[in-house]
């Protein structure tokens, strides 16, 4: 039992991977929408077919899925109740107030999850320390019970003011209601989102009750798949910021899981990045429904503390729903293969967000979609042989896509299918780019010197061409690309971060009240990992969430994993400073700085990766046929050489127009670019290349 797998369920295809004794075998298949554990359990029939390995040769199994944002998005969570202090039932339809486009007149705001009538209150009140101010009314509490299963709530959400300092009222609140309704699934903000600002943590506990039963149900479900399969292993989760859990963990905080699936790409990224000793890389996901773009710096992902979820202005931040829960930082668009091109009301293409997915699908598929996408576009212009798509799987059908892109695109703009597929790749390229670039601005960074490691199904298939419009010279394709965020989660380490708010300033700081909730954090943290670490070497890394006083936002400083002491404090606001600097050019003289928020992260320690040798030239083998491809950039059309990349020795290099083909995704090299295969058996792009 030395082969672990992986599954990631995207909302087009379900990825997998198994690796054994430095072997990798992956699989692609269809996600069923409607019971995922189908999906999951088919694709780990096909996988472990190809490796020739039985479910019980498997010590490990590790899942990430998007169900938990898509319940989210669509709406289709249980019916949650707020329970929360008197006089506060409205603060998630309040928010903090803040308009994302503050000149619509007509502007559309999120939805709270939990409509008004379940918002619910009972007397109680905490003061900003954590000192009862009046006493929980326990009474209250046992009608508004009542008043829930009249109502036939699924699930509940408790939070009160002032929990994160002190959750007595919290947890006294959650005993009274489970001895009345033990069945009920309880979330406690104090135990979801331990942090300041009360929109933000009601609204991260109300989504995390909102999606628990489904999440839990499913998990239960796919568990007992696996056991019925004949997998006697652990199943661990793939968390949003990096972290692999347990299934027990999973269950309890679902919320957690909302970028499980991206957060593995960008693990994936990072493991390619220190294997080719690139220390400054942009990560580039394209999947069959949505984009991902991470910036990686020093070979770990940018990480965040907020996310939001079903954002109503597209791309527009403030528009969504706040969730705060640890992350990886990265932009998501509604850019993938799936994606729906038409057209607006001026009659200009438009691609996304709406995507067909798995079920009809693009047009192209022959399962019942009727409006074009992304793969429908590629097909017509050449990208795609539809015999081989795949691996041969899928056969895709070139008659009905053109029919559908003529219809919808084609014949309203004057043009023929092929130019209006030229002007809907065009369109998705540039929306990804203008992410790209927008991510880096507000991220303080730009892309001199880096490079864009491509994968997902769809990456490799667009990254040419994403990395011209942003001024990108070099682009790496490592192997298993179509599958990258599955095998992502098997370079990921068994972690867990906890986040707590504790207000102090440098003026006045409470050594001893600092170190003593750092103490437990840590040991909180530790707990959780040990259920899954099995004994393995742990890091620890701690953080520090500070401002100027007077200003919005906090900024991550590191703090010392270990007990602080008073030298620690100016040489922390010397560092606070230096990293305000970095963002703003200049610190602000005087002024005293103030601390939000604690995180304290533990994690198995990441294998130590060398950078891989160069290897000698080779020569590059015939071309396994030719296929005539639209050029987008030109709009020419031209025979494009394509080769088979197992095909393909390290060391050879190939020159550009041409397509190099695998199972999972194929590699699109264009004119102006040489690829070559390095002693990993990656592609690497290069443009302007003798």
């Amino acid at each position: 039992m030395n082969a672990r797998l992986a599954v990631d369920i995207g909302g087009t295809f379900t990825d997998l991977a198994v690796e054994r004794d430095g072997e990798r075998w992956t699989a692609k298949v269809l996600t069923t929408p409607h019971a995922p554990e189908k999906g999951v359990l088919e694709g780990i029939g096909v996988v472990l077919g190809r490796a020739g390995l039985a479910p019980a040769d498997i010590a490990l199994v590790i899942h990430g899925t998007t169900l938990a944002t898509n319940a989210v998005i669509e709406r289709k969570g249980a019916k949650t109740a707020l329970l929360t202090t008197e006089g506060f039932r409205d603060v998630l339809a309040l928010g903090n107030e803040s308009r994302y486009d503050q000149y619509d007149l007509n502007i559309s705001l999120p939805q709270p999850l939990v409509p008004r009538r379940w918002r619910l209150t009972v007397p109680e009140r905490l003061d900003n320390k954590g000192r009862v101010l009046l006493a929980l009314d326990e009474d209250a509490v046992r009608a508004q019970v009542a008043v829930m299963r009249a109502e036939g709530i699924e699930s509940l959400a408790i939070g009160f003011l002032h929990a994160f300092v002190n959750a007595a009222h919290e947890r006294r609140a959650a005993e009274i209601v489970r001895g009345m309704w033990p069945e009920l699934p309880v979330s406690l903000s104090s135990e979801v989102s331990p942090e300041m600002r009360e929109w933000e943590r009601f609204s991260t506990t109300a989504a995390n009750a909102y999606v628990q039963p489904l999440m839990a149900s499913y998990l239960r479900r796919l568990e007992a798949g696996l056991a019925e399969g004949g997998f006697d292993c652990p199943l661990f989760l793939m968390l949003s910021g990096g972290g692999l859990c347990t299934l027990e963990t999973a269950a309890r905080f679902p919320i957690r899981l909302v970028e499980s699936g991206p957060a593995g790409g960008a693990i994936f990224a990072a493991h390619v990045a220190r294997q080719k000793g690139w220390d400054s890389v942009l990560s580039f996901d394209m999947g069959g429904t949505t984009a991902k773009i991470c910036l990686i710096d020093d070979y770990a992902p940018q990480a965040a503390r907020t996310f939001e979820v079903a954002r109503v202005g597209r791309f527009k931040k403030g528009s969504g729903l706040p969730l705060r829960i640890p992350v990886i930082e990265m932009v998501e668009i509604g850019a993938g293969g799936g994606s729906i091109a038409h057209l607006d009301a001026l009659g200009r293409i438009q691609v996304g967000p709406e995507s067909a997915g798995a079920d009809p699908g693009p047009v192209c598929y022959g399962r019942g979609g009727t409006q074009p996408a992304v793969t429908d576009a590629n097909l017509l212009l050449g990208r795609y042989e539809p015999e081989l798509f795949a691996g041969g799987a899928l056969r895709l059908q070139p008659a009905p896509a053109r029919d559908a892109m003529a219809s919808a695109i084609g014949t309203r703009l004057g043009l023929s299918a092929e130019m209006a597929a030229l002007g809907v790749v065009e369109m998705v390229d540039e929306n990804m780019a203008n992410a790209a670039r927008v991510h880096a601005i507000e991220s303080g960074k730009g892309y001199g010197g880096r490079a864009i490691i491509a994968f997902g199904g769809g990456g490799p298939v667009h990254g040419y061409r994403v990395a011209e419009k942003i001024g990108v010279d070099r682009l790496l394709v490592p192997s298993g690309a179509g599958v990258g965020s599955a095998i992502g989660f098997l370079r990921a380490p068994v972690g867990y971060e906890v986040v707590k708010s504790l207000y102090q300033r440098f003026g006045s700081f409470d050594l001893g009240a600092v170190n003593a909730l750092l103490s437990a954090m840590s040991a909180e943290a530790r707990e959780v990992v040990a259920r899954g670490a099995f004994g393995a070497e742990v890091s620890e890394t701690r953080l520090a969430f500070m401002r100027y006083v007077g200003q919005g936002h906090e900024i991550a400083v590191p703090l010392p994993a270990r007990m602080l002491e008073a030298a620690d404090i100016a040489a922390i606001r010397a560092l606070y400073d230096a990293e305000y600097t970095r963002f703003y050019d200049r610190p602000v003289p005087g002024s005293d700085v103030e601390i939000l928020s604690f995180a304290v992260t533990v994690a198995t320690r990441v294998e130590e990766v060398l950078p891989v040798a160069e290897v000698a030239d080779a020569p590059a083998p015939a071309p396994v046929r030719t296929q005539s491809v639209r050029d987008t950039a030109s709009g020419d059309v031209a025979d494009w050489a394509v080769y088979d990349r197992a095909a393909m020795p390290a060391g050879c290099t190939v020159a550009g127009p041409c397509i190099v083909a695998e199972a999972e995704t194929s590699t699109l090299v264009g004119p102006g670019w040489r690829c070559r295969v390095d002693g990993l058996g990656y592609l690497e792009l290069v443009r302007g290349a003798a």
